[in-house]
């Protein structure tokens, strides 16, 4: 519920719905490369004007929106930003108050060993640890769902000294990746999926077979 989301946040934040307003938070997990990205780039390789994830994303929502010709559909990306140049929405926390996710941070630390620096959060899926991504917001605005029942988180990094080793390495070792592996995960990235998102963007169009012109 909208509420949820709004309740854990500074009133700059919440989103301009109802607190019984359903909404759904759409995760991708490692199978996406294979199973949506690469066929759509086989598919749309033409027009690919932006970043195939995004773009993908994108496709496969507005593929949601039709299924509901009479429901008003509201998308919120995670790269979307306001005038303000504030995110549309911070999808870490919308991802921890759906239960979808545990969005780890610096409160959660009982004994902070960081001083003044600053902190970085990260959400941890239980199934997949880091390696997920949270892409979108899905919003009904014409339903509510007043009995929905708010799920818990799985707290799956429980430890005080996990807790601090996750954000450690999020922050300060964040491009090697280690933090993803804190928790046994059931799937992660295949190879060709890391090389990808460890290549700057510009240079991911020729990875995937696109050309420069495309872009």
């Amino acid at each position: 519920k909208v509420g949820w989301y709004n309740a854990v946040l500074q009133p700059a934040f919440h989103l301009p719905y109802p607190d019984d307003t359903l909404a759904f938070v759409v995760l991708s997990t490692p199978s996406m490369f294979d199973k949506a990205l690469k066929p759509f780039v086989n598919k749309e390789r033409l027009k690919i004007i932006r970043d195939p994830v995004d773009q993908c994303v994108s496709h496969h929502l507005s593929r949601v929106k039709e299924k509901f010709p009479d429901q008003r559909v509201d998308v919120m990306f995670d790269y979307e930003m306001l005038p303000s140049r504030k995110p549309k929405f911070l999808a870490q926390t919308a991802a921890h108050v759906a239960g979808a996710a545990y969005y780890y941070q610096r409160k959660d630390v009982k004994l902070d060993p960081w001083g003044k620096k600053k902190i970085f959060g990260v959400c941890i899926h239980p199934r997949y640890g880091g390696w997920f991504a949270i892409r979108a917001l899905l919003l009904f605005p014409d339903i509510q769902v007043p009995f929905l029942e708010q799920p818990a988180p799985v707290d799956c990094v429980s430890t005080e000294e996990k807790r601090i080793e996750l954000l450690e390495q999020f922050n300060f070792h964040w491009q090697d990746g280690r933090y993803r592996d804190i928790i046994e995960v059931k799937e992660r990235y295949s190879e060709e999926q890391k090389a990808y998102f460890a290549t700057p963007p510009a240079e991911r169009f020729r990875l995937l077979g696109l050309s420069q012109e495309a872009q």
